[in-house]
């Protein structure tokens, strides 16, 4: 499977970007076009979902009536301000918010930290525990988006071998994170 990986072509929107979106109104419609609407796969570990909010995380939410504005209110306040976004590198911040509602907040932690262990000296690194504080927002300063988002490739490719009713999902998976 990782060969295959590396025979996919980057598409136009990544190489032709004229701007990096760094404002939760920059990206938060572009993280909605991802997730997509209504959605009930028994294979989803989000179980029922709409804009990528799931009843899992959100019990009390009637999933299947959410408008998408209430949507961006839930990642307004629950995905951006909470995990304070705006302390990341512009560069990164919509990759990395991207990952937390794709993944999930440690995982796409350990993603990031994992990113910047890759960069910096053996000296420099970082504990890979998913919890983005201080020493990771200092350890990421010199990272590139292209490093985070070959991370992100590497974190989908082992999920899918560990999890191979996951592959279903590869593809997406795939795209979004080059297209991000």
């Amino acid at each position: 499977m990782l060969k295959n990986i590396f025979k996919a072509k980057v598409p136009n929107s990544v190489k032709d970007m004229d701007s990096n979106p760094t404002t939760f109104d920059q990206v938060i419609d572009r993280v909605l076009a991802h997730e997509g609407g209504y959605v009930n796969d028994p294979d989803d570990p989000g179980g029922e979902t709409k804009y990528g909010i799931s009843k899992k995380a959100y019990p009390k939410i009637d999933i299947k009536n959410l408008t998408k504005e209430e949507a961006k209110g839930i990642y307004k306040k629950d995905y951006w301000d909470r995990y304070k976004m705006e302390k990341l590198p512009p560069e990164l911040r919509y990759i990395y918010y991207d990952m937390v509602v794709n993944m999930g907040i440690r995982n796409a932690g350990k993603v990031l930290q994992k990113s910047a262990n890759s960069k910096n000296s053996k000296a420099d690194s970082i504990k890979v525990d998913g919890m983005v504080g201080p020493a990771t927002l200092k350890a990421i300063k010199r990272v590139e988006a292209e490093r985070l988002r070959s991370e992100r490739v590497l974190y989908y490719a082992r999920l899918v071998m560990r999890k191979p009713v996951q592959y279903k999902y590869w593809y997406g998976w795939f795209k979004r994170s080059i297209e991000v």
